[in-house]
């Protein structure tokens, strides 16, 4: 069994402190589970409040409402993903409907998902605000001036993280902190000012602040919160202040473990949760299981994204479906090198799944395709005439809910092994997909690449070559890419743990590295910073980024020239086939609005109107 790294204390967090004021007796009375604030003023209390704060990156409380977890996640993989057109909203049309118009950038701001977003981030700044309005009422010498130093710190990071999280969301949101108060009447704050250097000095703070090493390998350490403070430059565009940062972070940062970074060996064990805390790990939500909090430990935020049909051992519930645009994008060229031209959507540069779209019985399937290609496809989606992982071989739309609004595919990069239900998924809740797979919120690939992206605007073209050059040389491992077993009495799955076992490859794998066979990608700043735009997309698919890149980069629409590979070209090309049903046939996207998402009305209806709705909503 996994290890419990954090077991979320969720009635602290929400229980707050009591504070009567009622002259009737049964009123004095404190609400059972909740806790009055001598018992907090205490080393243990404060940690507990802390724990509750690590508790709500799974953004799964009550502010959640009853569209559970998944609508409020920090994974992102609805705003980030769906939204950006690497996945497909996925299940049936009507499932979760209120998806449908933020995939389609229509969505009204009484939107339930963008309220539950909102609730569940600032449900996480509450929590962290209030570990640091409670040690400050600790009494002096009852916890070490170390201690409160670095609980001040962890509480910070948090606080930065969930800021982050509604700037990348909604942008203009407002700024909270230990000094809003509702006993003070100042919560009503307004939105109208840039939060950013706020979420800067938080993570700063952190860093300057933070062991390298933790008590506990699920905490944020120094090097995290240094991570994400190059990111956040990055996110407004000041590459020459991230770059520094974030080659810190890669010549000396360390996991709370104490283990210097680095890229694992094979692609697959980053998302197996018997290697989570890796030296991959920068920042993730714990998960556990099978520890008797019913499923509540565990990570839900993708329990929705398994397949549906086919071979599953964990059956629901068909959404988050990877897109055409995404699989035709693992297409290599002639080198062994991603097309950079935005050509793998045409001809042959199609992946053979695309005549899914098209294929009506009896004529013969569509097979497994055999042209040159990313062995990342093979562990981020399942297709067609390739082993899922020991679940056995997929086989098409057999495994998808619905062909017409999933298409072909279904993600595998988070799916636990056959063999893994019951040891690292829970089943004591409605479905086995209650996993202990950590949830990344950074890894270092992340990081490498967005070094890479300084690197580019720097004109140092050899050292981000360098950076993607890293993430693309664990491609070249042959033992880690899906194998086929030729060996009777032995799996593929086998195949693939045992390089003895005789197997053929699934695909065909030729990837290389820049710079290699007279390639000149990096010969120039506009074709290296496709390419590095490009390594995002194919090595940290499905995790919630996409959306979020292509507004910072302005890669939106077809008219900008810099890159054919833009939003409006993925969503045109993915609409013309099988598993778009919910996005009808126009680019709905409006510039200068929907790169962030409305204000919830619910929260401007409760601040009275202090709280500005974002331009065009």
């Amino acid at each position: 069994m996994k290890r419990i790294i954090f077991k979320p204390l969720f009635w602290i967090a929400f229980s707050g402190i009591w504070i009567s004021s009622c002259s009737d007796s049964f009123l004095n009375v404190p609400a059972k589970g909740s806790l009055s604030t001598q018992q907090l003023l205490n080393q243990a209390g404060v940690e507990n409040l802390l724990i509750g704060a690590y508790s709500a990156l799974k953004m799964n409380g009550v502010s959640a409402g009853p569209v559970g977890s998944w609508s409020g996640n920090a994974t992102n993989w609805v705003y980030g993903s769906v939204c950006g057109q690497e996945t497909f909203k996925g299940s049936n049309s009507g499932d979760q409907s209120d998806i449908n118009p933020l995939s389609t950038f229509t969505a009204p701001a009484t939107n339930s998902y963008l309220a539950a977003k909102w609730g569940s981030i600032y449900d996480g700044i509450n929590r962290a605000n209030l570990v640091i309005k409670t040690l400050a009422q600790v009494p002096s010498g009852v916890i070490s001036a170390t201690d409160v130093t670095r609980i001040t710190a962890e509480a910070r990071f948090l606080r930065g993280y969930f800021h982050l999280d509604a700037y990348k969301v909604f942008k203009n949101v407002p700024w909270i902190d230990e000094t809003i108060d509702y006993g003070k009447n100042n919560f009503n704050v307004p939105n109208t000012t840039d939060i950013m250097p706020q979420i800067i000095a938080d993570f700063d703070f952190a860093y300057q602040n933070l062991p390298e090493t933790m008590s506990a390998v699920g905490r944020a350490n120094k090097w995290a919160a240094y991570a994400f403070e190059g990111k956040c430059l990055v996110y407004q565009g000041k590459f020459a202040q991230a770059l520094p940062i974030l080659t810190s972070v890669i010549t000396s940062g360390k996991n709370a473990a104490g283990n210097k970074y680095g890229l694992l060996p094979k692609y697959r064990d980053v998302f197996d949760a018997s290697h989570d805390n890796s030296i991959e790990s920068v920042f993730a939500i714990q998960g556990s299981v099978n520890d008797g909090s019913g499923a509540a430990n565990a990570d839900a935020e993708l329990v929705l994204n398994y397949p549906y049909g086919g071979n599953s051992v964990v059956t629901c519930c068909g959404f988050n479906t990877p897109t055409l645009d995404l699989a035709n994008s693992y297409r290599l060229n002639a080198s062994g090198l991603p097309i950079l031209d935005g050509t793998f959507n045409q001809g042959a540069n199609q992946i053979s799944d695309v005549q899914w779209s098209a294929w009506v019985a009896p004529a013969p399937q569509p097979t497994r395709d055999a042209a040159p290609i990313d062995p990342r496809i093979d562990w981020t989606m399942g297709r067609t005439g390739v082993p899922f992982l020991d679940w056995g071989m997929y086989t098409g739309p057999a495994w998808v809910r619905s062909f017409v609004d999933d298409g072909p595919y279904t993600p595998k990069k988070y799916d636990p092994l056959s063999a893994d239900v019951g040891v690292y998924t829970d089943k004591s809740s409605w479905t086995p997909g209650y996993t202990a797979v950590n949830m990344y919120l950074m890894r270092y690939a992340d990081v490498l690449l967005l070094a890479a992206e300084c690197e580019v605007e720097a004109g140092s073209l050899a050292n981000a070559m360098g950076y993607v050059n890293q993430v693309r040389a664990r491609q070249q491992n042959a033992n880690s890419w899906v194998k086929i077993s030729q060996t009777p009495g032995k799996t593929d799955y086998q195949a693939y743990l045992d390089p003895t076992v005789v197997s053929i490859p699934a695909g065909t794998y030729t990837v290389a590295l820049y710079g290699t066979g007279g390639d000149v990608t990096f010969g120039a700043k506009a074709t290296a910073r496709k390419a590095v735009h490009m390594e995002r997309k194919l090595e940290l698919a499905l995790e919630g980024h996409r959306f979020f890149d292509l507004v910072r980069w302005g890669e939106i629409f077809k008219t900008n020239t810099t890159n054919p590979d833009c939003l409006e070209a993925a969503y045109l090309y993915n609409v013309s086939l099988s598993g778009s049903a919910a996005l009808g046939t126009s680019f709905k996207f409006v510039s200068g609005q929907s790169e962030v998402f409305p204000i919830p009305q619910n929260q401007i209806d409760l601040s009275h109107g202090v709280l500005v709705q974002n331009h065009g909503y």
